[in-house]
């Protein structure tokens, strides 16, 4: 395997970061400021998929920061893997980006300027997660991310936002540095590194570390990387619903809740590996234990009537399918789980921007408040609806190509049980999401409320949130794209 050192993943990492600073400088000219971070989006992924090339080419792209002892460094690597989450975090960001400007402009937001700047720190920490080449680079970046979405679930400055994000904030810190610190500290004393392999097989332990000391780490990576939403480290997530959509969209889509899981495969895969996660039976029983999260978190999303919170309750179920594909430690299941990083992504941020722009026009946050509102906005609810059969997974949409890996990877696995929790979850899903589309289409609004002057948001929003939805269908129809990553991961 080709090795390059590539000074572009350095200025991958870098534009958004220079681009949060030309935010805060211009702060006062919105035009101005607003372009800082359009550019700055399109810069970060222009040079991104100018790596994919390379990287499909079977090359890792290398870039050292600095060392600070030996086997602990600060490192960029661009391999399939963290390509799939670099383009994901990049490209949504140009669309988030346009997106923001109307619905800040829209609803007249305060703290514009903060808000725009700590949003391009959070796609820095995320692309620094994205191309970390070691454990201790990814943690240094995870953290970054926690620190400046802060400002973000807070945006609103009352004492819901304040509770959310400091919710937030105990969640993501107490699991970080009770769990994650010690399980980095303890790995790097046991095996002397903290660099990832080169595949997805070995892992970093040698065969004499006591195989219990192994299992609590790996107990401690699954549950101190508490953005990944699994049960029950999931409760600042529906709390972090009071910021603002775009808010929302990133933390369920671009960057907070992604990290969270890409962090997590990314441990399993690379620091345990499927050879030491297979001989110590860590696979299987992780699955059934995320498993309940999808399962559980559907239930509760059924009986949320306030959308934002069941699509909440919708990202902690999804994301678990990530991990359970992972877990199953089987071709087809690591591709549906690591494949559902990217459908997921397009399709839940449709969602949120849907949310959004229905609240912008409507003021409506309720799905009992919305009989009869698709007629009034088509292209926000149809593109809604593309979205949720994504979620669902219904052929021609994103999401049946991650749950048909899924059910390929448990009939590898054998496992009959992993398929009756994949057809009730898309039951579940079916349950919370075809009313909001029904209601909206087919529903009758009140007789004292005719929806007079209710017409679609603006372009800024409903532009973004189209496209959205038609790479949700593309890369439902077409997904080589990802799914060449993914062949690669796995080798």
């Amino acid at each position: 395997m080709e090795t390059i050192i590539c000074s572009r993943l350095l200025l991958a990492l870098l534009a958004p970061l220079v681009g949060s600073i030309f935010v805060m400088l211009t702060g006062k000219n919105p035009n101005v400021r607003e372009s800082c971070s359009l550019v700055a989006a399109v810069v970060t992924f222009s040079i991104v998929i100018s790596l994919t090339g390379q990287v499909l080419d079977g090359a890792q792209l290398y870039y050292n920061i600095f060392n600070i002892v030996p086997g602990v460094t600060i490192t960029l690597r661009a391999d399939a893997f963290s390509m799939i989450f670099a383009l994901i975090a990049s490209c949504l960001w140009v669309g988030a980006s346009i997106y923001s400007m109307g619905y800040m402009r829209g609803l007249h937001e305060h703290a514009q300027t903060r808000f725009n700047a700590c949003f391009a720190i959070a796609i820095f920490g995320a692309i620094g997660v994205a191309f970390s080449d070691n454990f201790f680079t990814m943690y240094l970046f995870y953290e970054i991310v926690s620190v400046s979405t802060y400002p973000l679930v807070a945006h609103h400055e009352d004492e819901e936002g304040f509770e959310g994000a400091k919710k937030y904030m105990l969640y993501l810190t107490t699991t970080a540095k009770g769990l994650l610190l010690p399980a980095m500290i303890l790995i790097y004393v046991l095996t002397g590194t903290l660099d990832f392999p080169h595949d997805i097989y070995s892992g970093i332990f040698s065969g004499d570390v006591s195989s219990a000391l192994v299992t609590m780490l790996y107990i401690f990576c699954l549950f101190g990387f508490a953005k990944n939403g699994v049960m029950p480290v999931h409760h600042w997530l529906p709390g972090a619903m009071v910021a603002p959509t775009p808010v929302s969209a990133l933390l369920h889509a671009v960057a907070v809740v992604k990290v969270g899981v890409f962090c997590t495969t990314r441990t399993m895969l690379y620091v345990f590996g499927v050879d030491t996660m297979s001989a110590l039976n860590l696979g299987i029983p992780t699955a059934y234990f995320v498993g309940f999260t999808i399962i559980m978190a559907s239930v509760i999303a059924l009986s949320k009537d306030n959308l934002k919170a069941r699509l909440a309750y919708s990202t902690v179920s999804q994301l678990s399918y990530i991990i359970l594909g992972v877990a199953l430690l089987t071709p087809a299941g690591i591709s549906g789980g690591l494949v559902h990083i990217a459908n997921h992504a397009f399709s839940k941020i449709t969602l949120f921007f849907c949310a959004g722009a229905i609240y912008v026009a409507t003021h409506k946050k309720n799905i009992s408040d919305m009989h009869g509102l698709g007629r009034k906005m088509p292209f926000t609810f149809g593109a809604f609806a593309i979205a949720s059969l994504s979620m669902i997974g219904v052929p021609g949409v994103a999401g049946f190509i991650t749950k048909w890996q899924l059910l390929m990877g448990t009939l590898q696995a054998h496992e009959l049980g992993i398929i009756v929790i994949l057809l009730a979850s898309t039951l579940l899903n079916v349950g919370y999401f075809a009313p909001v589309t029904f209601k909206a289409f087919f529903g009758k609004p009140p007789e004292d409320e005719p929806y007079t002057g209710i017409q679609e948001a603006s372009m800024a929003m409903v532009i973004p949130l189209c496209i959205t939805a038609f790479v949700s269908v593309v890369i439902g129809i077409y997904p080589d794209f990802f799914m060449n990553f993914v062949k690669a991961v796995i080798g």
